[in-house]
């Protein structure tokens, strides 16, 4: 999914038509839930990996708040949409897979 076009605020959505490819708002939900937790903690992944390249053992206090490139990055992921919006686009766009369970998938 492109991130341009996922809005960066809120906006009000008619819960039918979001419930309509699985047939309950719930499921619904937890879809939406899972894939936002996927988005976010890539995204904490890929922050981490390149803040990482600016810590180091003889930093001082004065050239971490100075650091205008680590400031920059962070500022850039600040901006970014919100997991759940770029979750709700990409299940509204049918770019999400998701399998419901049968009672025969389930080990007792």
């Amino acid at each position: 999914m492109d991130i341009k076009k996922v809005p960066t605020n809120t906006i009000t959505r008619d819960i039918k038509s979001l419930a309509e490819p699985t047939g309950n708002i719930y499921e619904t939900v937890v879809i939406l839930s899972k894939r936002a937790n996927q988005i976010a903690l890539a995204e904490k992944k890929e922050l981490s990996k390149k803040l990482e390249d600016f810590r180091g053992e003889r930093d001082t206090k004065d050239e971490v708040f100075e650091n205008k490139e680590q400031i920059e990055i962070s500022k850039y992921y600040e901006r970014q949409p919100k997991p759940d919006l770029q979750a709700i686009s990409e299940f509204q766009a049918g770019e999400l897979y998701f399998k419901v369970a049968s009672s025969d998938d389930i080990v007792k």
